[in-house]
């Protein structure tokens, strides 16, 4: 295991003065909440925010869609989130007519996937959320998407993510480091998930990260791996197994590619790759560069591939990609050492706990 600090490029080096500045901001303001000179507010429901200390690429997206997955049977849920790059302002639910554009990428993911969980989005929390409950009576629970630093709403239960490729007592502030709140902000959270771990985590390693992150007693922490499905083709759904034959063209616009690279390198032959900024919204003539790069790869069993975030700014071409071999690859999070029984049993437990104090308080 790799306890080094990561290299920082040398411009990110430079800066440091500017990150100085920027944590000290950061600081006063955490303590102003801290000190109630800025208010929180909180709301009679359980809220469960899903967030990281530094920029992008933490894996916030499949542990939220993990959540869902698991919980949204037993639960009533509703997901907010701020709807990242959308071309639209304002609070919003998702619906039938939605597209990346209206509600951003992530959201649209899960309207996607879990059609029948609501799913909202609003810059401002603390105003989205009591619109999301006069239009959605029956929530029992809402998932509150990346909003950790958001600290108008107080969250019942904060999950806190960080990923073991950079973990937040190894970073620094931006732009130096990737770090958007403070470390000691670490303290606030309930839940500690390590994500992006290798599936071959040895407890010794699991155990030298604890010592380092020093986790409180209220505190739990987690590992977990990202796991790749079967592709699927982007139109038709149509699945394609990767083989050690396949040349794939890698596209993607998202914060950290570095693990699905990987992963196609120990997976395939070879691979090739376009990279557009995190978020980018895909143009026609984004487009006609992929297939331009696509056409020029010769190779047998090419194909194009990209993720499941990405594939939602992409879907809106269904014409010109019905008969290419586009393909999506989706991902979702696996917990180690077998946590995955005692991180649901957290928050389901915190869910039922929170309903029946509430309804405890009626009586």
């Amino acid at each position: 295991m790799n306890l080094n600090f990561p290299l920082l490029k040398p411009v990110r080096i430079l800066l440091f003065p500017f990150s100085l500045i920027y944590g000290f901001v950061i600081g006063l303001r955490n303590w102003l909440y801290d000190k109630s000179f800025f208010s929180s507010s909180s709301f009679n429901l359980p809220i469960i925010c899903v967030g990281n200390l530094a920029v992008g690429g933490t894996g916030k997206s499949p542990m939220v869609e993990y959540l869902v997955r698991h919980l949204h049977n037993q639960f009533e849920l509703a997901v907010l989130s701020r709807g990242y790059k959308r071309k639209t302002r304002g609070y919003a639910i998702a619906s039938t007519h939605s597209k990346a554009l209206d509600i951003g990428d992530e959201p649209m993911q899960f309207h996607m996937k879990f059609p029948d969980v609501t799913v909202a989005v609003g810059e401002e929390r603390i105003v989205a959320i009591p619109q999301l409950l006069h239009d959605r009576p029956a929530t029992e629970a809402i998932i509150l998407d990346d909003a950790f630093q958001h600290r108008s709403v107080q969250a019942g239960l904060n999950i806190l993510l960080t990923d073991y490729n950079n973990l937040f007592t190894r970073d620094y502030f931006l732009p130096t480091g990737d770090l958007r709140d403070g470390k000691n902000s670490y303290k606030r959270s309930d839940i500690i998930v390590i994500t992006k771990c290798p599936k071959d985590l040895t407890g010794k390693d699991r155990l030298i990260i604890l010592n380092e992150i020093n986790p409180l007693r209220k505190q739990s922490v987690f590992f977990s791996a990202i796991e790749y499905g079967n592709a699927y083709h982007i139109i038709d759904k149509r699945g394609y197994v990767l083989n050690e034959k396949t040349e794939p063209l890698l596209v993607t616009g998202i914060a950290n590619p570095w693990h699905i690279k990987n992963y196609l390198t120990e997976k395939c032959a070879t691979f090739y790759e376009l990279s557009y900024s995190d978020h980018h919204i895909f143009s026609i003539d984004d487009l006609h560069e992929i297939l331009k790069r696509f056409e020029g790869i010769r190779a047998h069993n090419k194909i194009i591939l990209t993720t499941e975030k990405d594939a939602v700014r992409l879907t809106k071409f269904q014409q010109e990609l019905d008969n290419i071999p586009f393909y999506v690859l989706p991902i979702q999070s696996n917990f180690l050492f077998d946590g995955e029984s005692g991180f649901l049993e957290k928050v389901s437990g915190f869910i039922r706990h929170f309903k029946n104090n509430q309804t405890t308080n009626e009586k």
